[in-house]
């Protein structure tokens, strides 16, 4: 489906009363949310039977302009409150649009084990590389070396991928996206929604005001011309050694791979335990 004008899809999925957003310039969140905008409409789902599920910081303000069910939570359990969504309504398309520091620092064990449980929740990550809304600390995807208000002198933890993690807890579905290639996004935001169980889509995503300004990575416009400068595409990367990688952002989609998705199993012991 093409895509809508830019007004009609405001229409249909924004709450325009919330408008204008709070997101700094240059932030790329607006351009993901608006990719999971589209996707929904590009796939004509119920907007009745959509709820977008977040936690705190910036990435957790989205699902506030977006017209849908949605439900606000604690720092670190979007994950947690999806999974009781998703266990009490079968039906629904639950999307969990959550950051780098709520999902895989405070919320990283609930990201694993609904991973593991292949749960259809599609997860949405944001990473902006560092805390934004509560101070600039860094997160466990801030580059190593790089600065944050609780790294001054630089981060030494070694840095997670969140694909690799989430392939390797047992997500059936992982991608990753930039907020400069927004087409590409749209695309991928839509295979992973279609997909039954759990997926991950990681979003990287600029700050100007926190990680660029620490890092001295330069305006907006410069954050965004390195995302496109450094992002390779995952059927580029194949057969590239570690040392040409290194540093680069790969793109696209790494794993499409069904398995029974989990309140669907729970449901035929439901229906054993009722004959």
């Amino acid at each position: 489906m093409a895509d809508i004008l830019a007004s009609e899809l405001i229409k249909n999925n924004i709450r325009t009363n919330r408008l204008p957003h709070i997101w700094c310039t240059g932030c790329g969140h607006g351009i993901l949310m608006r990719a999971v905008a589209q996707a929904i409409e590009n796939l004509g789902l119920d907007k009745n039977k959509v709820v977008a599920v977040s936690g705190i910081g910036c990435s957790s303000r989205a699902p506030g302009y977006m017209n849908f069910n949605t439900l606000h939570t604690t720092h670190g359990r979007a994950i947690a409150f999806a999974t009781g969504v998703k266990l009490a309504k079968p039906d629904l398309h639950v999307i969990v649009i959550s950051g780098d520091g709520d999902a895989a620092a405070i919320g990283g064990n609930h990201f694993i084990h609904a991973a593991r449980r292949n749960i259809g929740i599609t997860a949405i990550v944001l990473n902006n590389s560092i805390y934004g809304m509560t101070g600039g600390q860094f997160s466990p995807l801030t580059p190593m070396y790089d600065l944050a208000t609780t790294a001054p002198h630089g981060n030494v933890d070694r840095t997670f991928d969140l694909v690799k993690v989430a392939d390797a807890c047992g997500a059936t579905y992982c991608g990753r996206v930039t907020a400069y290639h927004a087409r590409e996004a749209v695309k991928i935001i839509e295979n992973a929604l279609k997909n039954k169980g759990f997926s991950l889509v990681e979003g990287v995503t600029p700050c100007p005001t926190y990680y660029g300004r620490k890092n001295k990575k330069g305006d907006a416009v410069q954050m965004m011309n390195w995302i496109k400068d450094n992002t390779i595409k995952v059927e580029d990367a194949k057969g590239k050694s570690d040392e040409e990688l290194k540093g680069k952002i790969i793109m696209g989609e790494f794993k499409n791979a069904p398995e029974p998705e989990y309140t669907e199993e729970y449901q035929k012991i439901i229906d054993r335990l009722k004959n």
